[in-house]
């Protein structure tokens, strides 16, 4: 009895009635989810010179997290996990505009922490991998582990464009496959049908600039890169590359 007394008194303690908060909590959750896997991915496939994963691997571990981050927070916020998802729904007005601002900051901040976690975790793989010199560029570099860099052949402009195409198609298609009037996925399944989505991105549309297709994704870790010791480089693809 005390203990069920107990457990009752602190659900009421930690259950919290505010509805924005819940949604703010839930995206936060969900992408830190989503980050932690999808950088895990790439770490392992960094750090292990791709003998223990391979950029199939890590691209899968990437579309599986969507699929779980999706399950995690669908219900309380709408598992938007990018802010480009968040403008469309603002833009076809399925989300007040007010909101925009905070769940920008929220997806940014837990793609920021979620990276923390992963430097935390694959910390000795890194520094193993690149004898201890943090750097985003050269043969035994790590910052691609939390962000995407270009290939070397890109323009700016055609990278650009392609993601702003990687970044339509993703939105075209979730909402097609939300569309209840469109063929319908079968109830439960829509985060499944969705990880496939950015799966078939990533195989077809990867190669120039690894395809993040969200802004959250990319901008939250590769500024923690940046506090942590990789330094200004992880911003100056451009001019590094010439």
């Amino acid at each position: 009895m005390g203990t069920t007394s107990f457990l009752g008194s602190a659900w009421a303690l930690l259950h919290i009635q505010n509805q924005l908060v819940r949604e703010c909590l839930a995206e936060m959750l969900a992408v830190l989810v989503l980050i932690l896997i999808t950088l895990s991915g790439s770490a392992q496939m960094v750090t292990s010179s791709e003998s223990k994963g391979n950029i199939l691997t890590a691209y899968l571990a990437g579309a599986l997290a969507v699929m779980v981050s999706i399950y995690i927070a669908g219900g309380v916020s709408g598992a938007h996990l990018n802010p480009a998802f968040s403008l469309a729904m603002c833009l076809l007005e399925q989300f007040p505009w007010w909101k925009l601002p905070i769940f920008v900051a929220v997806q940014t901040s837990g793609a920021f922490v979620s990276a923390g976690a992963v430097y935390a975790v694959y910390h000795d793989a890194i520094h193993h991998y690149s004898n201890g010199t943090l750097t985003a560029f050269g043969p035994r570099e790590t910052a691609s582990i939390f962000a995407t860099y270009p290939a070397d052949y890109l323009s700016l402009s055609n990278g650009f464009l392609d993601q702003v195409v990687a970044t339509a198609v993703l939105i075209v298609g979730i909402l097609a496959i939300l569309d209840t009037r469109n063929k319908g996925v079968p109830k439960g399944l829509e985060p499944v049908a969705v990880a496939l989505l950015v799966l078939s991105l990533e195989v077809s549309m990867g190669s120039n600039c690894g395809c993040p297709m969200n802004p959250a994704r990319d901008f939250g870790p590769r500024l923690f890169t940046y506090v942590a010791g990789w330094g200004t480089e992880v911003f100056r693809w451009v001019e590094v590359r010439g």
